[in-house]
Order: C-alpha cells, then structure tokens, then sequence
C-alpha cells in the first residue's frame, strides 16, 4: 500500500519526444528573437543613413524618435527579419539540400558588413544617373549572393523578397505613408529591390549560422 502511495505520489516524467519538442519550440523562438533584434538594430541604422541624405522623407508629425526614423519602421524591419531567418534554414531542410557554404560567424559578419557597404554606396555614392546606380548595385547585390550564398534556394527567396518587399513599398508610398525623393520606379526608386534583395540573402546567413548553432548545442 505504501509502495503504490509513493509511486503515485511521483510526477509522472515527459517523454523523449516531448522534450525534444519543447526544446525544438524554445530554440526556435531564441532564434526569432535574436533575428528580430538584429533586423530592428540593422533597420535604425540603415534607415539613418537614407534620411540624412533625403533618399526617404517622412511626414514632420511622424518623425518622433531620436533616429529619426518612424516608429513602425524598426518592428516591421525586426519581423520581416525573423521570418526570412527562420524560412531559409526551413526551406534547405525540406530541399533536402543543407547551406555548408562559407558556415562560420566571421563569413557572416563580412556579408553583413557588404550589406551595410550596399546601403550606404545607395544614400552616399553620387552616379551621374539612377539607371547607373541601379546597375551597381544590381552587381554588388548578386556579387554579395555568390560570395557569401552560391545556393539556388537562396537566390530564389531573395528575388520572391525583393519583389514582396517592393510592392508593399509601393502600397505605402502610393497611400502617403512616406515617400522618395526623385522616384523613377512607379513610386520608388529603381535600385530599391537590390536593397531589399541583398538584405534578404544576408538575413537568411544569420539565420542559418544561428541555426546550425543551435543545432549542435541541441545535439
């Protein structure tokens, strides 16, 4: 009697498979995190850098933070961030196809650094026209793919997020929620999907660094 007290007394352990579950759940959202932070960072930054040279102009009353930049621009930047950080190492798994291309962090700095490079030749380097600059950093863009990427899941999702990405810059510039200066792409600038399409590729080399980390302190 005794004996089956205390064996029902005992809290009954979760299984393996349960625990790896949780385990799977709570790295993924470490990774989520860190990938909302970096794009939050990236975007202030980035942002900053578009304004002082009136590439982008936000209405007066929006401007508010000491970046100034709008408030919705840094979460929405974050989320984007985290969803193509976690959507390439999700689309190599099911590819069947793992990145092992360039897999350490100091590669991963280098093409956050080209990325930073990007952005700033787009707001600081003066071309003689937009078709010029375009063309540069097109080049730059898929110079940046094939140095630190070379994987054909990584070139279609940055193109699928270049174009996301420039028609909902449209859909807000078109509703007035800001605007470009000298806009020769419908309402944006032409090089704008290189921007978008670099920073894609570089999102998606965190995301699989952080996760190939993850991987082997789970393991």
């Amino acid at each position: 009697m005794a004996e089956r007290e205390t064996a029902s007394s005992v809290p009954p352990k979760c299984g393996p498979y349960i625990s790896s579950v949780t385990s799977r759940s709570m790295n993924l959202m470490i990774r989520g995190v860190v990938l909302f932070l970096i794009g939050v960072f990236l975007a202030l930054v980035l942002n900053l850098l578009q304004i002082q040279r009136n590439v982008t102009l936000f209405p007066p009353d929006v401007i508010a933070s000491i970046f100034s930049s709008a408030w919705w621009v840094p979460p929405c930047c974050g989320t984007a961030s985290a969803v193509i950080g976690l959507l390439y190492p999700c689309i190599d798994r099911h590819l069947g196809e793992p990145h092992k291309f360039k897999r350490e962090w100091s590669s991963v700095m280098r093409c956050v650094a080209v990325f930073v490079g990007i952005n700033h030749a787009s707001a600081k380097v003066d071309f003689d026209n937009n078709i010029q600059l375009s063309l540069t950093l097109a080049a730059l863009s898929i110079g940046l793919w094939w140095t630190f990427d070379r994987s054909r899941s990584g070139f279609g999702l940055g193109v699928g997020i270049a174009f996301l990405a420039t028609l909902v810059t449209q859909l807000l510039v078109y509703n007035g929620v800001y605007q470009y200066t000298s806009p020769d792409f419908l309402y944006v600038r032409s090089w704008l999907p290189c921007i978008f399409f670099a920073g894609g590729i570089t999102m998606g080399n965190i995301g699989r660094q952080l996760a190939m980390v993850s991987k082997t302190i789970l393991t």
